[in-house]
């Protein structure tokens, strides 16, 4: 499966998922509050790890077929 993701990153940033996913920051937001997309924070910052968004990507799309 190819993804529009930074390989040379482990944690992506918020902006970074956005761009990703092609979603709003209110949905990205929205899908971290609700828990379907693990994140972490470090601070102030809030950090996706890659690979809970490609887990993310893959639940959507087993729910989809």
């Amino acid at each position: 499966m190819s993804t529009a993701l930074p390989t040379t990153h482990e944690a992506l940033t918020v902006p970074e998922v956005m761009k990703a996913l092609r979603l709003s920051r209110f949905k990205v937001y929205d899908l971290i509050r609700s828990k379907q997309l693990r994140s972490i924070k470090i601070g102030r910052c809030r950090r996706v790890p890659a690979d809970a968004l490609r887990a993310f990507i893959e639940d959507q799309l087993e729910e989809a077929a």
